[in-house]
Formats: C-alpha cells, structure tokens, sequence
C-alpha cells in the first residue's frame, strides 16, 4: 500500500534526507586514490551519528537462507560492481576508478535514501558520460514526478533517455517508496511504458534511482550474497534521491 505522509511526518522526512545528503558530501571529500571503501564506510557512520540519525543499510536482512545480514552502513560499489557492494578494507580505490556510493540515514522513524557515483583522481570519457547521463536520467524521470501523472511516466522517462544515449538500465532492481520502512510500495522501474501504474499524488515521497550501465543490461551476483556485478565487465553508474510529490513541482529532499 502506498502511504501518503502528513505534515509531521514530511517534517522528518526532510530531517534523515538532509543528514542523508551531508553524508554523501562528507564522503565525495574523503574519495581518494589509496582509501578504501571501509574508510568511506567509517566516515559516513561517524557524520549520520553525529546528527543523530543511523546506518540504516547497517543490518538489513538479506532474506536469504545463509546469507548474513549487510555488514556495512553504506553500499559501495566500484567499476562493474553496479549496486550493494560491501564496504572492505582490501577494496582501494585507484586512480581511474568509479565507485557508487548509496546510503540511507534513519531517524525519529523515517529513513533518507540516495545513491552518487564518483570518480576516483582522472577517468575515461565513457565513465565520465556515463555517470552523467545516469545522473541526468534521475532528472528526465522527475519531470513527471508531479501530480496527475502515473508512475510509468516516470519510469519510461528514464528508460528511453538512457536507451537513447547508448547506455543500458538495470530491470531487476528499482526504485521504491519510503518513509518509515526503508522500501515501501510502489516499485519504480527505470523502464516502462507511459500511462501505466498508480497516479501519483501529493504526499508521497520516493526514492528513484536510475541503475545504468555502460554495456549490456545482464547481471550477475557475487559470492557475497549481495553485491551485484555487470556480466560483461562493463562500467556502471547509480544516482538517487528520495522525493517529495507536492501540489507542483517534486521537491528534492536530498540534495541540499
């Protein structure tokens, strides 16, 4: 069921979106050639804590017989790595590196979502473009993030923009409601056909998140139980926001 959030509750939305969004630039300023992905972690559970809020990734039941709960407060997925990557001390970045960096702050009951990619010191071009247009992606689909349109408005938005610049979205995973569980209805494709799925209305808040890759859409999971990698080696890139649908236009609630 999709819930529709007062103003209390928005209020705090707002609250773990804004500490969700501090953290990512507190993280962008630690990436370096040398660190390693658990020193990201480190430092993201630090700043959430130093505003009250948690790790809320830090735990979170895989749902699957013998695969232990995520270990990390982040996700941090490098190169091919597309999402769900955990947090190491053996994973270094290095000079030509991408690494998608998605994270969720939890306080007084409600949770803030959203996912960067950065670059690591000098990368190619094609990393470069394609960490834009999946950046760009988020905000081709938020343009019909508005009241009266449909979900699959959305969706097909982001599938046809990266379609169109050569590059490939990820149809097993997607974006998701939020509020006071980490994902809520409704599921949001990065793909579809407009017209489709449920109207959207003020009062509910989202977490879309293009998932794009440089090559073909195929995946593959790791030994891990969680991380999930491109099958054909190529780059990947994930950018999101949790939303706000308002009477007008979608409000952002973690870029800040």
């Amino acid at each position: 069921m999709v819930t529709i959030k007062s103003k209390s509750e928005i209020e705090k939305m707002r609250e773990a979106c804004k500490i969700a969004s501090l953290t990512q630039k507190e993280i962008e300023k630690a990436i370096k050639d040398g660190i390693s992905t658990m020193e990201l972690d480190k430092i993201a559970e630090k700043v959430m804590r130093s505003y009250g809020a948690i790790p809320a990734e830090k735990g979170y039941p895989s749902g699957m017989r013998g695969v232990p709960d995520f270990p990390g407060s982040i996700c941090a997925s490098v190169n091919d790595n597309i999402i769900h990557g955990i947090p190491s001390k053996n994973v270094i970045l290095k000079n030509g590196d991408i690494v998608s960096i998605d994270l969720v702050a939890y306080k007084d009951g409600f949770n803030g979502d959203c996912a960067r990619t950065y670059t690591v010191g000098n990368v190619s071009d094609e990393a470069k473009k394609l960490i834009e247009v999946t950046k760009n992606a988020f905000f081709e689909g938020i343009k019909f993030a508005k009241k009266g349109f449909r979900l699959g408005d959305v969706s097909h938005a982001i599938g046809e923009y990266v379609n169109n610049n050569g590059f490939s979205v990820i149809k097993e995973f997607e974006g998701h409601g939020i509020g006071r569980d980490m994902h809520e209805d409704p599921g949001i494709p990065n793909y579809g056909k407009p017209g489709r799925g449920i109207r959207l209305e003020p009062g509910m808040t989202l977490a879309i998140e293009p998932m794009v890759t440089a090559g073909k859409p195929d995946i593959c999971q790791g030994d891990d139980g969680w991380s999930i990698w491109t099958l054909d080696e190529s780059l990947s890139a994930h950018y999101e926001n949790t939303i706000l649908i308002t009477e007008k236009e979608p409000e952002i609630l973690t870029l800040i």
